[in-house]
């Protein structure tokens, strides 16, 4: 800034010099070409007081005035009343000068006004806008809230209405088991008739958890190994995956086949990923399942060729009743998540945008046998 300013009134004063310049060397019969120079002399006077106020305009005045003495130095031979003509040429220089520092510092103080004024806006604005987003972020907790308690009615009412049937279910299947040894070929799909049942049953208290906003059931998890869980989800699911024609390709390490997690809870989980990208995908589509030690953690990772998912749906997509399809319920990937860091995990989700594709990655902790 200072370089600058320097470097201004350096070529101001040249100018100031070069025109006094001129005025020496100039005959003094040439009266067209002394009345440019000193009508020329105004312009560093501007100049400096446009751009350092009235102090810049006096300070050039000056300088010219004193570079005008050559130009008086020709007429002063010509007797007095010629000489004394050419004078008042030297109060208008301070004329201009303090007439134009004042305009610009006027300006400039307007300017300095206005700028005040648009920060001022800008900050409002901000703050406004701050808020707007605190009350726009309220709304919507109240509408979740609301329909959380209206949730919450309705669980109580079907948690009674649906434990029942699934009781006498569970109790029909069990009789069931009884006439198939465990070497007959329908003994498998009668203990899944059991697993199944039992996880719907704890769905349902999930549900009513969710809705009250307490932690999922912690209590002496029934651990199992991870591809043991992933083996029967991708059993039950797997008659879906045939109406869509849609290829599931398995890629767990062997480092992971002995990790323990909750069974029930997990399945639950992987059940709604799959389920997620199930719903979103065109026939013939893929979904790959992988998994990965990462030290005391495992990282199952659910990524699909679907149609993906945009930044804006993936900062809410956990969030509880928000769902980008008609039909979603919103509450399947919000309790999942639940779920996941219940158990002291982390479920993310990542994509490149519309038409890339989605990836789900779990990461869970090790179990003990005892719990977590």
């Amino acid at each position: 800034m200072s370089l600058t300013r320097n470097t201004n009134i350096f070529l101001l004063l040249l100018v100031v010099v070069c025109v006094g310049m001129l005025h020496t060397f100039t005959p003094a019969d040439k009266l067209f070409l002394h009345d440019f120079y000193r009508r020329f002399s105004y312009f560093p006077i501007v100049v400096a007081a446009i751009l350092y106020g009235v102090r810049g305009g006096l300070f050039l005045a000056a300088c010219t005035s004193l570079a005008f003495i050559p130009h008086l130095r020709h007429f002063y031979h010509l007797g007095p009343t010629v000489y004394l003509a050419e004078l008042p040429e030297v109060l208008l220089y301070f004329g201009a000068g303090i007439v134009t520092g004042v305009i610009a510092g006027r300006e400039k103080q307007l300017r300095i006004k206005y700028q005040e004024l648009s920060q001022q806006l800008e900050r409002s604005y901000k703050k406004l806008h701050t808020q707007t987003c605190t009350l726009v972020e309220a709304e919507e907790q109240l509408h979740a809230s609301q329909k959380l308690s209206a949730l919450g009615e309705l669980s109580a009412s079907l948690a009674h209405e649906v434990k029942n049937p699934l009781a006498s279910i569970r109790g029909a299947v069990e009789i069931l088991a009884d006439e198939f040894p465990p070497d007959h070929p329908k003994h498998e799909f009668a203990e899944i008739l059991l697993k199944e049942t039992s996880r719907l049953s704890s769905t349902v208290e999930e549900v009513l958890r969710f809705s009250r906003k307490q932690r999922p059931d912690l209590e002496s998890p029934r651990l199992e190994a991870l591809p043991l869980v992933l083996k029967r989800v991708i059993r039950l699911l797997d008659n879906n995956f045939r109406k869509k024609n849609i290829v599931l390709d398995v890629k767990l390490s062997s480092q992971t086949d002995h990790f323990l997690i909750a069974g029930d809870k997990m399945a639950q989980v992987f059940i709604n990923l799959l389920l997620n990208s199930y719903d979103v995908m065109e026939k013939n589509g893929i979904i790959e399942v992988a998994s990965r030690q990462n030290g005391e953690q495992v990282e199952i990772v659910f990524s699909d060729n679907g149609p993906g998912i945009a930044e804006a749906d993936r900062q809410k997509i956990f969030t509880p009743f928000y769902s980008t399809r008609s039909e979603g319920t919103g509450l399947g990937l919000a309790i999942s998540s639940r779920i996941v860091e219940s158990y002291g995990g982390t479920i993310t989700v990542d994509s490149a945008g519309q038409g890339s594709g989605a990836v789900f990655t779990v990461i869970l902790p090790i179990l003990s046998e005892g719990g977590q």
